[in-house]
């Protein structure tokens, strides 16, 4: 089965992020924001750069806001590494592929 970048949803956030042994990117954007359309070409070729060692997921603030308020996203795109249920680092605003590479490496062994 081809892995994907996905979408969840509120019920399904927590489910995953608790059950997953890898990194975890998430990706907190919206419909109207242009600059999470640039960020989310950006994290298509990090997915599959990164595919053994990272899982990245998508999350709409706002058709989940619970999620949204519980992690403080106030702007997009921000994105959250998680590893064992764990906040390790967050980047507001869109990035290069090489910013975003940095920003993996210094937690991603």
């Amino acid at each position: 089965m081809k892995k994907i970048i996905k979408d969840l949803s509120e019920k399904d956030f927590e489910k995953y992020i608790l059950n997953n042994k890898k990194y975890v990117l998430v990706d907190f954007w919206a419909v109207w924001c242009a600059p999470c359309k640039v960020l989310s070409i950006v994290l298509k070729d990090i997915f599959n750069e990164y595919n053994n060692k990272l899982d990245i997921i998508k999350l709409d603030i706002e058709k989940n806001s619970n999620i949204t308020k519980k992690y403080s996203i106030q702007s997009v795109p921000t994105l959250i590494l998680f590893k064992n249920n764990k906040i390790l680092s967050k980047n507001i605003g869109s990035c290069s592929k090489e910013k975003l590479k940095i920003f993996l490496n210094q937690h991603i062994k």
